[in-house]
């Protein structure tokens, strides 16, 4: 689900991660492998992502002692008694299994997850695209909470009433508390026509939404011309493989617009491929002007992504980037980009604070998920340390998304008319 908003790499082909493998998190976030919920085009970037397989050091730390370890585990054999009969005693494989997810959620990191092999191709599954849901991006919050990045627009969860920011107290009655999105993921996908029930927090009220599965499909960009404002309004609602050729004949048709006035709406977009972000970012920034960093903290030499310089935006146009809590991954790519060279104005909420990349390491038909690296943009700021913030805030409520009312938007007109 949006954890179908992870960025991922391999350490055998930088090529791959330089094509962007910037999923967004709830994949599971609703869609990939935790993430996402319903078919994407995050979840295609997967695909095209080489497992590491064999290979892999097996060299024993001869630091660390593991007598405490077999103590637990000889004890466990000799004294476990089963009392339920809904419980069984696991087999040698799946306590290996359950002692590599121990030492994986000891980092206390929500993207760095050990999957067994049912839950690996249930993660292979969403990548692949073959799968119904709901069509959210899903993800942990700051405090560890199971969270709605964004409902994807038109989708059963958008139409159901899930908001950017809900947090999930439940799903089918179960409790989401210590669940991750990959474990949220298996609950959530189902049949067409089925359906998943949610309790949410959303403003300190606990609501209850029930939503029915469908085959998911996700808009990618929609732009027009407003003619009463002369306001061209790109709108674009992920990063998939085809966004950078969608994007280029969106602005080639704002270009033949006229329009000095440009708003690229990122709101509730979950991310993506980087190559598109960086793509589209050099609609607008000179030939070899920084997009963003991927930075290794010194495990290896940092990789720099830059402009390829297209920068063919009119001369004297105004461009506003509208974000959101749903905004995540490559959104925030983008908007740090064009912000920190001053090439744009943001307007809207705090982005979700997606800027991690993660390694997929295969191990005997199970995955490990493995955080390598984060996401700096030009200026130095490490997205995923509390995402991107807004030269200009404006919030959008339930209660205006129920009326019609689009403040954020509005603000960006005022902006426009006002130049603050």
């Amino acid at each position: 689900m949006p954890d179908e908003s992870d960025n991922f790499s391999t350490k055998n082909s930088r090529t791959i991660v330089r094509n962007g493998v910037v999923l967004a998190l709830v994949a599971v976030v609703a869609f990939g492998a935790g993430m996402f919920t319903a078919g994407h085009a995050n979840a295609n970037v997967l695909s095209n992502v080489p497992l590491l397989g064999d290979g892999l050091d097996a060299t024993p730390d001869p630091s660390v002692d593991f007598t405490d370890f077999w103590k637990a585990w000889n004890a466990l054999d000799a004294n476990y008694v089963q009392t339920h009969a809904s419980t069984t005693i696991p087999t040698t494989q799946e306590k290996l299994w359950g002692a590599i997810k121990g030492l994986t959620d000891s980092y206390g990191d929500p993207y760095t997850v050990f999957m067994p092999p049912e839950e690996a191709k249930v993660f292979a599954d969403n990548i692949a695209g073959n799968f119904e849901g709901v069509g959210m991006e899903i993800g942990t919050d700051k405090n560890g909470i199971l969270a709605v990045i964004a409902p994807l627009k038109d989708t059963p969860a958008d139409k159901a009433g899930m908001k950017s920011g809900d947090e999930i107290i439940s799903i089918d009655g179960k409790s989401t508390d210590g669940m991750s999105s990959d474990e949220a993921v298996k609950v959530i996908r189902g049949p067409k026509g089925t359906t998943v029930t949610f309790v949410v927090l959303r403003a300190g009220k606990t609501i209850t939404i029930p939503v029915v599965r469908d085959t998911i499909q996700v808009p990618e960009i929609d732009y027009s011309l407003d003619a009463k404002t002369n306001v061209y309004t790109i709108a674009l609602y992920e990063f998939s493989g085809n966004s950078a050729d969608l994007f280029d004949k969106a602005f080639a048709a704002f270009r033949a617009s006229g329009s000095k006035k440009l708003i690229i709406d990122l709101r509730g977009n979950p991310g993506g491929y980087l190559d598109a972000a960086v793509d589209i970012a050099s609609h607008f920034l000179p030939e070899g002007t920084v997009v963003v960093t991927e930075d290794f903290k010194g495990k290896q030499e940092n990789i720099v992504h830059r402009s390829s310089g297209t920068d063919d935006v009119p001369p004297g146009t105004n461009v506003v980037i509208l974000i959101d809590q749903g905004s995540a991954s490559a959104s925030e790519i983008l908007s740090g980009a064009l912000h920190d060279n001053k090439a744009a104005t943001l307007i809207g909420t705090r982005s979700f604070g997606k800027g991690s990349v993660q390694q997929l390491i295969d191990i005997d038909n199970a995955s490990l998920k493995v955080t390598v690296a984060r996401w700096l943009t030009p200026a130095g700021v490490n997205i995923s340390d509390g995402g991107i913030t807004p030269d200009i805030k404006a919030d959008r409520t339930a209660d205006d998304f129920a009326a019609g009312k689009d403040p954020q938007r509005d603000r960006a007109l005022q902006f426009f008319a006002t130049g603050k």
